[in-house]
This record gives C-alpha cells, sequence and structure tokens, in this order.
C-alpha cells in the first residue's frame, strides 16, 4: 500500500473524481461531514482496510432497514440509525479508497450498485410502515433514471458533474433518516399515524428525484449541445 495522502492532497483528488468540486471550499457542514470521513478512511486504511470490504458492510447495514423497522416501538427509529450508519460507510469506503491510492473503475461499479441496493432496502422499510407500493416504486424509478441519465450522459461525453440537483444521493439519505424519525415520533403519539407519515416522506421523495431528474437533463442537453 502507497504513502496515504494528507487533507490537502485528499481534497484534491477527491475533486479530481467529483467534477472539480472542492470540498475544502463547501460549506461548513458538507466541509465538516467530508472531513470527517477522510479521517475514518485515513485510520481505517493505517489499519489496511480496504474500500470494499467498507462498502459491503454499508449495504448489510442498508438490508437491516427493512429487517428491523416493523419492530414496534422504536422500529423506525432503528431504521433510521442504520439509514445513518449505512451513509457514513458510504463516505468512508470512498475516503479509503482516495486516502490510499486505491481507486478504480471497478470500484465505482461496485459502489453505485452498493448505492442502489442501499436505497431499494430503505424503500421496502417505508412500504412495510405504510407506504403505497406504486408511490414507492416511482421513489426508486426516478431515481434509477436519475442516475441511469448521469452514466449514459458522462460515456456520451460529458464531463463527470457532481451534485447539481435537489435529487441527488445526499438528498435521498436525508429523506430516508428524517421520514423514518418522523415516523416514530409520530408512531408514539399514535399508531395509525406511522403509515400517513411515512406516505408523505415518500411522496416528498418523488416530488425532489422528479424536479432534480428535470435539472439533470436541462444540464444534460446544455453541455452535450454546447459540446456539438
Amino acid at each position: 500500500m502507497g504513502t496515504q495522502l494528507n487533507w490537502d492532497q485528499y481534497a484534491t483528488a477527491w475533486a479530481r473524481l467529483h467534477g472539480g468540486f472542492d470540498p475544502r471550499t463547501a460549506a461548513p457542514v458538507v466541509r465538516a461531514w467530508l472531513r470527517f470521513a477522510y479521517h475514518v478512511g485515513y485510520v481505517l486504511g493505517r489499519l489496511r482496510v480496504g474500500p470494499t470490504p467498507v462498502t459491503v458492510f454499508g449495504v448489510l447495514l442498508c438490508f437491516c432497514v427493512p429487517l428491523f423497522v416493523e419492530r414496534p416501538g422504536d422500529g423506525p427509529f432503528l431504521g433510521a440509525l442504520f439509514v445513518l450508519l449505512a451513509a457514513v460507510a458510504d463516505s468512508v469506503d470512498g475516503a479509503v479508497a482516495v486516502a490510499t491510492g486505491r481507486t478504480t473503475r471497478l470500484g465505482y461499479v461496485y459502489d453505485s450498485v452498493a448505492d442502489r441496493l442501499g436505497e431499494v432496502a430503505w424503500l421496502i422499510a417505508f412500504w412495510l410502515l405504510g407506504a403505497p407500493g406504486a408511490l414507492v416504486a416511482a421513489a426508486g424509478g426516478l431515481s434509477w433514471l436519475h442516475e441511469y441519465v448521469r452514466a449514459r450522459a458522462v460515456s456520451a461525453g460529458m464531463r463527470e458533474i457532481g451534485a447539481v440537483t435537489v435529487g441527488e444521493r445526499p438528498t435521498r439519505v436525508c429523506v430516508a433518516l428524517v421520514g423514518l424519525l418522523v415516523a416514530g415520533l409520530t408512531g408514539l403519539i399514535d399508531a395509525d399515524l406511522t403509515a400517513g407519515t411515512i406516505t408523505m416522506a415518500t411522496t416528498v421523495w418523488v416530488l425532489l428525484a422528479g424536479f432534480g431528474l428535470g435539472q439533470l437533463l436541462s444540464a444534460v442537453r446544455r453541455a452535450l449541445v454546447d459540446a456539438d
């Protein structure tokens, strides 16, 4: 294993992989989150833990969400906790790869597949809590289409872009996390409120995913037309 990168070297390398978005100039919350991921990734790299085991661990955490979400009383809260831990793992696996100089195209594919599997698990949890199946399917379909459009645009020659829409992966993490937390809180008041609350969260997911897809299609069109 090669020499690990310090924060400035890591930020420069991370920016190259994320469309030039420099984490050193990000909003304070984003910068703090990315620095946290870097430090955890640095430690794991020193312990010779590779990015792939972290990715697999993150997927397993996602699968725990639908397994525990129906548990009486604290199920939605446990689901929210697993979503949070999975989000940390999702940031840390990339941090390990960048900090240790082990980024690969295959690892990028694995990470993307892991993200989609995790989101499917979260949406299954939404369905188990009472969200309508059609609405859940729409949320998953729009999110998948968002990522598919981006991948096809990159393969068509568009320079890879960072987070430019309201439907990006961090947004989905926030909707899943907050949706499960609020569903848990309303469930403590009245168990019958859980289904309505999680349906509202799924609706927010659909609206943001749909609007984000529109934003992405517009950005792709501008970039590829200008390139032609």
